[in-house]
């Protein structure tokens, strides 16, 4: 994969990716979002890269589709990366009260959303998969969660856009039973979760 001069990249998505944005002037935060807009901007600054973050705490798919014509199509951007999934599936343990996001609507409200962008716009899409819940491979939530991260996989193959296996990394990781955690509380990352993240999807970028 390749920048050409001002290409704009849009990283949307919930808490995970907001993580800061709004606290910052620079509207970037702390989280994965600038470690990977920082990297962009010293590898690549002659590129002049606009590198947007559209995070919003507590964000499900139908909350993206809420606001993507204001947050996505309205920047005409170049590149659209995704990281959605973790409160579809967290809500449905956290607040069973809600009106839950099935994985039927995720799935058609995300092709949705690719459809759209891919129609109205010339961006090329990356998909993140969803990353954890709870830092234990097999907790009931990661188990839920296993679904979902099949539909990103599905649609990536099926519009052929870019995959990054931010799920697997973090599985990975937890499977090594290394003792240092990643997360603050099972979902929102610390600044090592952050690390993985952001280096999983630049190592994905580049390779791609």
């Amino acid at each position: 994969m390749e920048w050409k001069i001002q290409d704009k990249l849009i990283l949307i998505g919930d808490s995970i990716t907001e993580n800061g944005r709004f606290e910052d002037p620079e509207d970037v935060g702390i989280g994965y979002a600038s470690f990977i807009h920082h990297y962009l901007t010293v590898k690549h600054p002659e590129a002049k890269l606009q590198i947007l973050n559209k995070g919003i705490s507590g964000d499900r798919i139908t909350d993206l589709e809420a606001r993507w014509d204001r947050d996505v199509l309205a920047h005409k951007p170049d590149w659209v990366s995704i990281s959605i999934g973790i409160n579809d599936v967290w809500k449905q343990f956290e607040h069973p009260e809600m009106e839950q996001v099935d994985i039927q609507r995720f799935e058609q409200t995300y092709e949705y959303l690719i459809k759209q962008t891919l129609e109205q716009t010339e961006a090329k899409i990356i998909l993140m998969e969803p990353t954890i819940i709870e830092e234990h491979a097999d907790s009931d939530e990661n188990l839920a969660l296993k679904s979902y991260v099949e539909v990103v996989h599905r649609l990536a193959e099926t519009y052929k856009l870019l995959l990054v296996p931010t799920h697997q990394a973090f599985i990975s990781y937890l499977n090594s039973e290394s003792p240092v955690p990643l997360t603050t509380d099972g979902v929102h990352m610390n600044t090592k979760g952050d690390i993985l993240m952001a280096s999983t999807w630049l190592e994905t970028f580049y390779k791609g």
